[in-house]
């Protein structure tokens, strides 16, 4: 009869709703660790059967597991959790900053059993021994993962500008990467048949504040990451604000300071990074140029803690500098909260006071009465989180594809199929 045809397009509507659903489901475990079905059916807004058989099709595929849950003290039997399966499903992550490298392990749920670490000499364009490094790291924790266990994606956090789609290191100015094949180059020699996914330490470093550290519970945030230079991730509307070609928001490069501004690695003078980062902070200190890196930056710090003049006034000059950047971007984009991550992480407490003198001159009163300011909470982490949120993007997009293609088949009865 013609009252009973299935509408055009309707089974592809159905099963577009059902994965879309599937993806939401498990993100949600994923993110937010063990739930009940109950809460998972008032989060997704659809009924307990529509989560019984979500779960069901997850759980077949080996990404969550129902148990019950923690005795409540409340009479009958108790309700059902579901867990994600961070023993049996994980990613590679790779974080490439300049002075380390680091690779882990990373369970769904964001779990973190195993991870590696070494030193990154600043020794100039240096693909191959970071390659070299990264793969050997790798390997060890894939050969150490639990034999039943699958790999559902490799990322890398990269201190520079990524091209979208292939990992090709655009420009990374403090270790002169130009065009540097670097996500394609580690997929080949890590040898697993998976792509690495590739993105900006400070952006993926955004998400993994929103997601899972300091900025969690704001749509709206702004991550400033400290290294050698500086770089920075905007979130707007809880989605990461990447620009035209996906090389937005160097927030580093944003020029403070036009006149009579330190020269910048990227040619221009008075950029942000250039008056606030880790030689700024040095120079101003009168700390030796053959003196670098995070313990010199602690150093300078703690001597400023103690009251010794001229770390003191290098913090607070090196505050005024970030004062305003920090205005111009409350200005700008209206943040609920503002984060600092990596070196900035260990000089925020000290210029903390200069910082908000700034806010409170500079900030329209409107913008400035609401916004938070926060170090980061997953600390050196963040950006490994986040590119260990990267790699599980595909996976989080539609379930059932990616573990169909990664995960070993099931044993048979029948040995001859």
């Amino acid at each position: 009869m013609l009252g009973t045809r299935t509408p055009p397009g309707a089974g592809s509507i159905q099963e577009q709703t059902r994965r879309r659903n599937l993806g939401i489901l498990l993100r949600h475990v994923h993110l937010g660790g063990s739930v009940s079905r109950t809460g998972l059916a008032e989060r997704m807004g659809v009924n307990r059967s529509t989560i019984m058989a979500l779960t069901a099709e997850l759980t077949a595929a080996g990404l969550v597991r129902e148990e019950p849950s923690v005795d409540t003290g409340r009479a009958g039997r108790p309700s059902l959790v579901v867990r994600p399966e961070s023993d049996r499903v994980y990613v590679l992550a790779f974080d490439v900053a300049v002075d380390r490298l680091v690779a882990a392990r990373v369970g769904l749920g964001g779990t973190m059993p195993e991870r590696r670490q070494t030193v990154r000499p600043r020794a100039g364009a240096d693909l191959d021994r970071v390659v070299d490094a990264l793969v050997r790291m790798g390997r060890q924790l894939h050969r150490a993962a639990p034999p039943d266990s699958v790999c559902v994606g490799v990322s890398a956090s990269y201190c520079g500008m990524i091209r979208p789609g292939d990992g090709m290191v655009r420009f990374g100015p403090d270790m002169g990467w130009v065009d540097q094949a670097f996500g394609t180059e580690l997929g080949r020699r890590l040898g697993l048949g998976l792509p690495v996914a590739v993105g900006n330490e400070a952006h993926l470093g955004a998400l993994a504040e929103q997601q899972r550290g300091a900025g969690l519970g704001f749509r709206n945030v702004i991550y400033l990451h400290g290294d050698v230079g500086v770089g920075g991730g905007i979130i707007v509307g809880s989605k990461l604000l990447d620009g035209d070609g996906g090389y937005g928001c160097e927030l580093g490069h944003m020029v403070v300071n036009p006149y009579d501004g330190r020269p910048c690695g990227c040619g221009s003078r008075g950029c942000l990074e250039a008056e606030v980062g880790e030689r700024a902070l040095l120079d101003a200190a009168r700390r030796p140029a053959a003196l670098f890196g995070r313990e010199a930056v602690r150093a300078v710090v703690d001597d400023a803690d103690r009251g010794d003049p001229v770390a003191r006034d290098a913090v607070h000059r090196i505050a005024d500098w970030l004062g305003i950047g920090v205005a111009n971007l409350i200005n700008l984009f209206n943040p609920g909260v503002v984060i600092f991550g990596g070196m900035l992480r260990d000089l925020y407490p000290g210029a903390a006071a200069q910082v908000r003198t700034r806010i409170a001159t500079n900030v329209l009163p409107v913008a400035r009465e609401r916004v938070r300011l926060r170090i980061s909470a997953l600390g050196d982490d963040a950006t490994l989180v986040g590119a260990a949120e990267l790699g599980f993007s595909a996976l989080l997009a539609d379930p059932l594809s990616v573990v169909a293609r990664a995960l070993p088949r099931p044993p048979t009865d029948n040995p001859h199929p």
